[in-house]
């Protein structure tokens, strides 16, 4: 049968993995990938399909994979994603969810981690970019600057961070304190998420830019 977003989104069992993956992550020092983020993954996604103009049912996909992709770091931060495939998987199928649904919601979760990722479907590419382009301050729970390693620098010196959708273009763009992180920096530990959200938006047919501080950068 077909499942919804919401059907997901209210599964105590889907909640359970989602905050306990956070905890695992917050004691090894990672920024936040809790309900806010899968959340913000889920309706960017979401939205990029949409403006790309891609049918209703898998935009409904994208939402459900967007809100599952983390799941596995329950297990272990290594190899999260393939984890969290086969976690995704029991969830959907315990749930009555369509097989075709079901391959193609853990084929985009399995191939979301930059190590491995590859947009080998509309929803993959579309949860690549989401889960790629979530940079912001609000990330970073460490509240010591003083002991701010280059992840927490880059993330918090991001004081605003939008993704504008067209037609022809993603773009993320970025407003960045220079005195927190340099751009250099920023490409330091971005470069492969950058250009993983570029091989991505080639997939959707579309480009990717990215502007930090008014100035285009690719």
């Amino acid at each position: 049968m077909k499942i919804t977003f919401e059907d997901v989104r209210q599964n105590p069992a889907v909640n359970s993995y989602i905050k306990k993956a956070d905890e695992s992550l917050t004691a090894l020092g990672y920024t936040e990938h809790s309900f806010a983020h899968v959340t913000k993954v889920a309706m960017t996604a979401a939205e990029i399909l949409h403006t790309l103009g891609h049918s209703q049912h898998e935009i409904e996909l994208v939402k459900i994979a967007g809100f599952l992709h983390d799941i596995g770091n329950i297990v272990n931060r290594i190899d999260h994603a393939q984890s969290g495939a086969v976690m995704a998987f029991r969830l959907l199928d315990n749930m009555g969810a369509d097989p075709d649904d079901i391959a193609t919601i853990i084929t985009a979760i399995g191939n979301h981690d930059e190590a491995t990722a590859f947009p080998v479907n509309s929803v993959a590419a579309a949860l690549i970019i989401a889960d790629k382009t979530d940079v912001r301050r609000s990330r970073v729970r460490n509240q010591s600057l003083a002991s701010f390693d280059i992840h927490d620098r880059v993330n918090y010196s991001v004081t605003r961070s939008d993704v504008h959708i067209t037609k022809e273009d993603i773009c993320l763009d970025i407003t960045i304190e220079d005195e927190m992180c340099t751009v250099l920096e920023y490409f330091e530990i971005f470069l492969t998420r950058m250009l993983l959200c570029k091989k991505a938006a080639e997939a959707l047919g579309v480009s990717f830019s990215l502007v930090i501080n008014g100035q285009q950068m690719m």
